[in-house]
């Protein structure tokens, strides 16, 4: 999994909207927390190793690329959440759980509630990222990886895969739709 252009993903915080109150209707809540749950839960069930490459900034949704089994990132890549509670959302759309596996209790909320931005290798330091390597090796690093990983017979790659996603994907299925409730609470308006 990589980003196109020189973007995994965006767009960074918009400091004029800090903390802006979002607003939805039930139905338009209904239908983008249906799509937040089955994008995360549908890559969970992929069964065989994956791994991300991330190409630059990775400042929204960047919960993504460090669900992969192996993290990449190229030495100018950044990680945020610019997207929620300095955007004015809750931070309940998988994020809460992710990250929290991912760098621990205490990293992850200041990481979520103030909108840190973290470099490359700061996210390597915190357990985000496995390798920061020139962008320019970033995809040929990515396959030799792939490579890798093909030598192993199929069933050891599939079942390597749900075994060591079990615990993020038990986290998911228990925290996510508490997450999306306690955010679409947030940002309810009367239809």
């Amino acid at each position: 999994m990589t980003g196109t252009g020189d973007a995994f993903s965006g767009p960074t915080a918009d400091p004029a909207t800090h903390g802006r109150r979002h607003q939805m209707t039930p139905d338009e809540w209904g239908e983008q927390g249906w799509e937040s749950v089955n994008i995360l839960m549908n890559m969970l069930a992929i069964d065989v190793p994956m791994i991300s490459a991330v190409n630059g900034p990775a400042v929204r949704h960047a919960e993504l690329p460090i669900m992969c089994d192996i993290v990449l990132a190229a030495d100018e890549a950044t990680f945020q959440d610019s997207g929620h509670y300095v955007g004015g959302l809750v931070p309940g759309d998988g994020v809460h759980v992710a990250f929290q596996l991912a760098m621990g209790y205490n990293r992850a909320r200041y990481f979520l509630l103030t909108g840190q931005i973290l470099n490359a290798a700061e996210a390597k330091d915190v357990g985000l990222v496995n390798e920061v390597v020139p962008r320019e090796r970033l995809l040929s690093r990515a396959w030799e990886l792939a490579y890798q990983l093909m030598r192993q017979p199929e069933l050891n790659r599939r079942y390597a895969r749900i075994l060591l996603t079990e615990l993020l994907r038990r986290q998911m299925s228990e925290l996510l739709p508490y997450g999306l409730a306690l955010e679409g609470l947030a940002l309810l308006r009367k239809g």
